[in-house]
């Protein structure tokens, strides 16, 4: 069974390592990405419900362990992230939907 709270600690790790090996570029996608994600026409909840879709069809456990995590600190709830990531396997078929089962089990652990 795949372990989410593992998987998101591996992206915490690397980003780490990245920052303190390439603390410039780090750095700026860190910029970026607070720029992108943060209170703008979409809310901070719609951004992570898209980013959740994205890293379904994506095909990144890394991502969806990441973004399931913030989309449920910004008030998602599980239903509307599922329903985020049966647009995303609409889209995206078959393979997508295999990739909603981390989805699943990330929402499982993280709710314990």
């Amino acid at each position: 069974m795949e372990d989410m709270k593992e998987t998101l600690k591996e992206v915490n790790h690397s980003l780490n390592r990245l920052g303190k090996e390439y603390p410039e570029v780090l750095k700026a996608f860190s910029e970026f990405m607070g720029a992108v994600e943060k209170e703008g026409a979409l809310s901070v909840k719609t951004k992570e419900l898209i980013a959740v879709a994205l890293s379904v069809v994506g095909k990144c456990k890394w991502c969806i362990a990441f973004h399931v995590n913030n989309a449920l600190k910004a008030g998602a709830t599980e239903d509307e992230i599922m329903e985020a990531c049966f647009v995303a396997a609409l889209m995206g078929g078959g393979p997508a939907l295999m990739y909603v089962q981390l989805v699943v089990k990330a929402l499982d652990q993280y709710s314990k």
